[in-house]
């Protein structure tokens, strides 16, 4: 195709009619194909061609889907090596069967993490999730203590950074990069409520990113507190599940208040073995206001589900790999690879519906289109610009 020129220039057109967040904004102002690169030494004999806008002379490589980009390989010969990557399979054994080098493998997996995690996940502003949940993992760093602030969306991670400390100033530094990301594919984004779990630290840094955003308390954190000092008594651990989730399923605030009630003054009678149990279940009956806010915004998460069961991916991901050995920069590549790999590999098919054909992944799912039907050349496209509107 890029042996003819007029040909090329159709194609890019229909592209950038079809798809403008792949390409620079500048490029509907014009542009001139720009001569070829030269060929390639990984990739014996492969040339790209490039082109320059007329209004900045900026100069961009149009490079074909099956290639990774700078020239690491060919989709075919490392897609099934990245997709056991999501199931952590050591990169020796990766060595072992695909060939290569162990660095290799660990190198074209952090990759992934200098790309944008909104951008690359999100074509289009009116998909930005207006609900999300936010929560920090605890992890290693060597022998020092380091925290993860993760954001979730419509079942994507969007934001998986590294912070030193859980304090409101880390936190916010960490959080800030899913912020800045979403600023990019839209000034005006603000979302409407994000779930915590009630650290001090969390709700500090979004009210500083999002002063107006609400902030959702997590009734299952509440519930697993309580369900933590009486796990050994099985008839009363039932009894108080019994009537806590039957509060949370009313369906208003007065229904839910007077439930809440109703649980406080049975906690308040009965004998429990452990002092600690009471307290928990009164004080998950004094955020009574807290959690009622969920009821004036219909579509918000009332508990942080979402958000721990993505976690768990990346959790269990880091407990395989023995936590962090470097550097908090190489740390938070990893942890942010991670996330997008989640995002684009494709859904265990028994989680599928009947309905559903062809690529089946988070960010399809999200979107509601695919560039391909191969999940590592959809991410290949998706990653156009590094994920940034340019």
């Amino acid at each position: 195709m890029i042996a003819d020129t007029n040909l090329f220039r159709e194609y890019i057109d229909q592209a950038f009619e079809k798809h403008p967040e792949l390409f620079p904004t500048n490029i509907s102002q014009g542009y001139h194909l720009h001569g070829f690169t030269k060929p390639s030494v990984k990739i014996k004999g492969m040339v790209q061609i490039r082109i320059k806008t007329v209004i900045d002379g900026e100069q961009y490589t149009i490079a074909p889907s099956f290639i990774l980009p700078y020239m690491r390989g060919k989709i075919g010969a490392v897609e099934n090596a990245l997709f056991l990557m999501k199931y952590d399979v050591p990169f020796s054994a990766l060595t072992h069967v695909f060939g290569r080098n162990d660095m290799y493998w660990y190198r074209l997996h952090n990759s992934w993490g200098r790309n944008s995690i909104v951008g690359t996940t999100i074509k289009s502003e009116d998909k930005l999730p207006k609900n999300l949940a936010a929560d920090e993992k605890h992890s290693k760093l060597k022998k020092d203590k380091v925290y993860l602030p993760i954001t979730v969306g419509q079942n994507c991670i969007l934001g998986s950074e590294v912070s030193k400390t859980a304090d409101g100033k880390d936190l916010e530094a960490g959080y800030g990069v899913f912020v800045a990301e979403a600023k990019n594919i839209s000034e005006d984004y603000t979302p409407e409520t994000i779930n915590t779990d009630g650290w001090a630290g969390t709700n500090t840094a979004w009210k500083a990113l999002y002063s107006n955003v609400v902030i959702i308390l997590c009734f299952l954190h509440s519930y697993l507190k309580i369900r933590k000092t009486c796990r050994k008594t099985k008839e009363t651990l039932n009894m108080i599940k019994e009537k806590v989730w039957d509060a949370y399923l009313a369906n208003n605030k007065r229904s839910f208040s007077q439930r809440l009630r109703r649980l406080r003054e049975w906690a308040q009678t009965f004998e429990f073995k452990a002092d600690s149990t009471k307290s928990k279940i009164l004080k998950l009956c004094s955020n009574v206001n807290k959690f009622s806010i969920a009821y004036d915004h219909v579509n918000c998460l009332r508990t942080s589900n979402m958000a721990d069961r993505l976690m768990r991916f990346i959790s269990e991901s880091l407990v395989n790999r023995q936590y962090f050995h470097s550097n908090i920069e190489s740390a938070t590549l990893w942890t942010r690879s991670r996330a997008i790999l989640h995002n684009f590999t494709p859904i265990c098919p028994r989680r599928r519906k009947k309905m559903e054909t062809g690529l089946v992944c988070p960010a399809s799912r999200l979107n509601g289109f695919s560039y391909s039907d191969n999940w590592l050349e959809n991410l290949v496209v998706s990653t156009s610009m590094r994920g940034y509107r340019q």
